[in-house]
């Protein structure tokens, strides 16, 4: 059984490989995900303010072995560990500007509710199992035995268009400090 929780000190760091270039200045399309909550969410209404949406190939559950070759995969491994730093700097990211966060992924709702109750997260998580937002706005994927999945990457959301994209995002598990060092630094920005 894999532990999902902590990241080998060996992880291949991902390459920016120009495939998020592209979304800054972005509109964000009109599409509605489900939530973990069982409402609908508007990407294009998503209401004023700066949104953090972190992006992430797939969450790991005990007792379920991830893809095989995962760790070897550049940026692939650390899902859970990043979801947890999100979830220990919410109220951070709150202060520091945020009017909401959110993750994404391509799995479906119920499994995200499953981590969300287990890791006890205080926001909601996108379910896009038709990978509807990659298409939308040319977000990069990778595959792996036989599943396209999200690369791991965060935008910063503001009244609708993409202010500022994180890609690649390396070490996960400190991602949401990084996100917050960039609130923090941008909290007055127009």
């Amino acid at each position: 059984m894999t532990d999902h929780t902590s990241l080998p000190a060996d992880l291949p760091v991902p390459e920016d490989d120009g495939a998020a270039a592209h979304l800054p200045g972005a509109r964000m399309p009109h599409l509605e995900l489900h939530a973990t909550d069982g409402t609908a969410v508007g990407l294009d209404a998503l209401g004023a303010g700066r949104t953090v949406l972190y992006v992430y190939p797939l969450t790991g559950r005990p007792g379920t072995d991830v893809p095989q070759g995962w760790d070897s995969i550049p940026g692939a491994r650390g899902c859970t560990s990043e979801t947890c730093g999100f979830r220990d700097h919410h109220q951070d990211l709150l202060a520091a500007g945020a009017a909401q966060v959110y993750g994404l992924s391509s799995q479906d709702s119920d499994y995200q509710r499953e981590v969300t109750e287990r890791l006890r997260l205080p926001f909601r998580m996108l379910s896009d199992p038709a990978r509807s937002l990659a298409r939308a706005l040319d977000l990069p994927t990778f595959t792996t035995s036989g599943l396209t999945l999200y690369k791991r990457l965060t935008l910063i959301i503001k009244d609708g268009m993409i202010e500022h994209v994180f890609y690649p995002v390396f070490p996960p598990d400190k991602h949401a400090g990084q996100v917050l060092a960039w609130l923090s630094d941008n909290a007055h920005r127009p």
